[in-house]
């Protein structure tokens, strides 16, 4: 068997614990645990430990291909690592080694960063290559950024550096939207009050879809005034849990605990009028009435009727009916692109607003993503005219 081949066989393993949470490592071709890896994951909560166990295991076939170990490699190696897998990095290879596979996007390399720094300052406690450790430890002076982020952060003397990561390239990416009329097109479609109550919702609420497939029954309050005490108006606590068995996970990780049988905290999410009207018919005409998952979302038929619903059927559902009723491809995350792009419109550019109401982690991510500028907008025009010499 060639080296090449012996290298490849570390793969990523998913492990479901006792107390039902799940995790994941990396493992060697006889199946044993590989140690050094499995014994940073460990300390990664599941979602981040799913991530950087995928790039983990990237780097650990590159160690052996290139004669080194985790415990050898020196920092110029790991420069060279950045380098190979991804072609945006600054790095002295202009081709990726992993073969037939792209190179890393910008996005991929900064979160490799992260991984790889995380990986060997967790080798440097236990005393092992304390020398590329020690590389990581630099620091640099915080951003006007980094001070908006922080608590009393005009205090702030100095923020963690990470050598490794490429220099941020801001871009604006128009976000791929849903094709025109497709909730008019689905709602007539679907014919049960779930598929029907799914599109509004993503619509309307701009939810991601692991948001809306890991929602319970609890995290909804559908009424004003709720016992919450936290809005008066409907609304949605989203709730990042780790044992949820669809394996729905949240994004945001916001505290959250039930008081006397009533959901606080979380990310607060208003809801409109129409969702509260599909969810009524929903869970009047189809809920089964002996569910004890208490998760709002189930199967309607088949083996797993009354079972929790998973984001991977409601992709399916939809790229299905695009591609049934001639819309093309469909994707649950292109309602929340279009959320995004009209909140920000209606909020005459407040990203502020646009962060709010859609849940994300910074108004910086809805310039970039949603911040452009409308051709019909009577400024633009205006601007445009007076650059071609034209009568506004």
């Amino acid at each position: 068997m060639s080296r090449r081949t012996v290298i490849g066989d570390l793969r990523v393993q998913e492990i479901r614990r006792g107390d039902g949470r799940v995790a994941y490592t990396i493992v060697e071709p006889g199946g044993q645990a590989h140690s050094v890896a499995d014994g940073f994951l460990r300390t990664c909560d599941v979602g981040t430990a799913r991530t950087y166990a995928y790039l983990l295991v990237d780097h650990l076939r590159w160690l052996p291909y290139e004669g080194l170990s985790p415990e050898t490699v020196t920092f110029y190696d790991l420069e060279r690592y950045m380098g190979a897998v991804g072609a945006e990095f600054s790095g002295p290879f202009g081709q990726p080694w992993r073969d037939g596979k792209r190179p890393y996007r910008q996005s991929t390399l900064v979160t490799a960063a992260a991984a790889l720094k995380g990986f060997y300052v967790h080798q440097g406690k236990l005393g092992t290559n304390e020398a590329v450790a020690r590389e990581f430890g630099e620091t640099r002076l915080p951003t006007k950024a980094d001070r908006n982020r922080a608590l009393l952060g005009h205090v702030m003397r100095e923020t963690p550096a990470n050598k490794l990561r490429p220099k941020r390239v801001v871009r604006r990416r128009h976000p791929k939207l849903p094709p025109e009329g497709t909730r008019e097109v689905l709602l007539e479609d679907f014919k049960t009050a779930r598929d029907r109550m799914v599109v509004t919702w993503l619509d309307d609420g701009g939810f991601r879809i692991g948001e809306l497939t890991g929602m319970h029954l609890i995290d909804l309050h559908l009424r004003e005034n709720a016992g919450c005490g936290e809005c008066s108006s409907a609304h949605v606590h989203i709730c990042h849990r780790e044992t949820n068995v669809n394996r729905s996970r949240v994004k945001t990780k916001q505290d959250w605990v039930v008081q006397d049988g009533v959901v606080q905290g979380g990310t607060i999410r208003r809801v409109s009028p129409a969702m509260v009207h599909t969810y009524f018919e929903y869970m009047t005409t189809e809920y089964p009435s002996d569910a004890t998952h208490g998760m709002l979302l189930v199967n309607l038929r088949g083996p797993a009727a009354g079972l929790p619903w998973t984001a991977d059927s409601a992709r399916k559902l939809l790229r299905r009916a695009g591609y049934r009723l001639d819309l093309g491809l469909v994707k649950p995350h292109m309602f929340r692109h279009r959320f995004g792009s009209a909140v920000l419109d209606a909020a005459d550019g407040n990203a502020v607003i646009a962060r709010d109401a859609g849940g994300w982690a910074s108004a910086q991510t809805v310039e970039e993503v949603y911040g452009h500028t409308d051709v019909h907008d009577p400024a633009f025009v205006t601007a445009l005219n007076t650059v071609w010499g034209e009568p506004s």
